[in-house]
């Protein structure tokens, strides 16, 4: 690629507080050498609790404040988001990519045609028309479980992903769930996939879990790629990160950027 087509601005990663961080640490892990700039709305987090209208104004406002930084790029790191906002951003900002995420239903079903799947996500993502057409589009053979668990959102929030009250919270949100009958359980909001390590630690090493981080990030790093946007290869990358709420969440963010590798990977 010509040098005259790199792009060294830095990328924008957003998210309704702490689970974001899972998608920053994924693409920190697969594009070492860009910058970005996560930004997370702890004050007002979940969005999984509000109205669409509320996380479209909500997310409308974070994509101001990023592109006020002069971001290539922007990544909604956010299931809610992405199910209630992210056509909305990509008409009014048309002239950036935005990318969003999606429950990682579709590699589930294709290795569990007709198993039983459990999806664990906030109720607007399980509400949205868009889940309703994955699922449609997806998983028509598949026996599928919607399990909104707001009390995990809160808990990441805390910063609480490995510890006994991370299990005991976990537990109860399967209340009412035969897992040995499950076949796969899809973390369809990104502060669940700091709870991989518990969930293995509860669930065993039979019951396989899918995130849709990954597949975000390689979708990211090939748009950049084919407009030309990509930085230079031996820039040094870095973050910068950014919250709605005090200096102090900066601190919590950056220990579970820290956890990143230990509980996720």
């Amino acid at each position: 690629m010509s040098l005259s087509m790199l792009d060294n601005r830095p990328i924008g990663i957003f998210d309704s507080g702490m689970g974001g961080i899972s998608v920053l640490g994924e693409a920190i892990r697969q594009m070492p050498n860009e910058k970005f700039i996560y930004y997370g709305d702890s004050a007002n987090a979940p969005y999984g609790e509000k109205t669409t209208a509320q996380i479209i104004d909500l997310s409308d406002r974070v994509c101001e404040k990023l592109i006020a930084y002069d971001v290539k790029a922007i990544v909604i790191a956010c299931n809610t988001a992405t199910s209630a906002a992210a056509e909305y951003l990509r008409e009014k900002f048309a002239q950036i990519p935005i990318l969003g995420m999606e429950p990682a239903l579709k590699p589930a079903v294709q290795e569990h045609p007709h198993g039983t799947i459990v999806v664990m996500a906030t109720e607007v993502t399980l509400r949205e028309k868009k889940f309703a057409a994955l699922m449609q589009r997806t998983a028509a053979q598949a026996k599928v479980i919607k399990l909104p668990c707001p009390s995990l959102v809160r808990m990441v929030e805390r910063s609480v992903v490995t510890s006994p009250e991370a299990e005991l919270e976990i537990t109860n949100c399967f209340q009412g769930i035969d897992t040995d009958s499950v076949n796969a359980v899809v973390l369809g909001c990104t502060h669940f996939v700091f709870l991989r390590k518990a969930m293995r630690t509860l669930f065993g090493g039979s019951l396989q879990i899918y995130d849709g981080n990954a597949g975000t990030i390689n979708n990211l790093k090939m748009t950049l790629e084919q407009k030309g946007m990509l930085t230079h290869p031996e820039n040094e990358g870095g973050v910068t990160l950014l919250n709605s709420k005090n200096d102090a969440y900066n601190l919590q963010m950056q220990q579970l950027l820290d956890l990143y590798e230990q509980v996720v990977i």
